[in-house]
């Protein structure tokens, strides 16, 4: 069934020129003269460039048919990390580039989402918080104003900002969106 450009929604994901394309933003514009046209910010889940595109809202797109497939991950080495379908026992390996700066959210047992297209993993989709344990942190300043921040250093490697109170050892929820402190965990 195809899809209009008309119709677009945002996470919405199509195939253009052979390649999955997934909508970011999208604008209706009017024209004085002619017909509508969508402009559009779009992501090839391929190569992870990002393109602004314009279409005739009348376009004929195909459906992408992406598969997202639950699995858990196992373990890292020298770049590679290994995840496990908990249903097939199947395994997949993803190079370190393909999981990006998502390596810092990446714990052990950590339930993600692979997004795959025609058998090819493109990447993987994380929950939106996830819990890491602080390694390393300054002390906090006594008599600080309750909404000064500090740096700390995660398990995983990941470097944020979190409120004086947080000490080494503890538990925090960190958004994996954007990677800021969310709360203790």
């Amino acid at each position: 069934m195809a899809i209009e450009a008309g119709d677009f929604k945002t996470g919405l994901t199509v195939l253009v020129d052979g390649d999955p394309w997934v909508v970011l933003d999208f604008m209706h514009v009017k024209p004085g003269k002619g017909a509508a046209i969508l402009k559009t910010k779009m992501k090839n889940l391929k190569t992870g460039s990002t393109q602004e595109r314009n279409f005739n809202a009348s376009t004929k797109f195909d459906p992408a048919p992406i598969e997202k497939k639950i699995v858990s991950f196992s373990y890292s080495v020298d770049g590679i990390y290994t995840f496990m379908d908990m249903d097939t026992y199947e395994t997949y390996d993803l190079d370190e580039q393909v999981i990006g700066d998502d390596k810092y959210f990446i714990t052990d047992g950590l339930e993600v989402s692979l997004v795959m297209f025609e058998g090819q993993v493109l990447n993987v989709q994380l929950p939106a918080t996830v819990n890491l344990t602080v390694e390393e942190t300054a002390p906090a300043i006594k008599g600080a104003p309750s909404t000064q921040t500090k740096d700390a250093t995660t398990d995983t490697g990941l470097t944020l900002r979190v409120p004086q109170f947080i000490s080494p050892g503890e538990m925090i929820a960190v958004s994996t969106a954007d990677g800021k402190y969310s709360g203790r965990a």
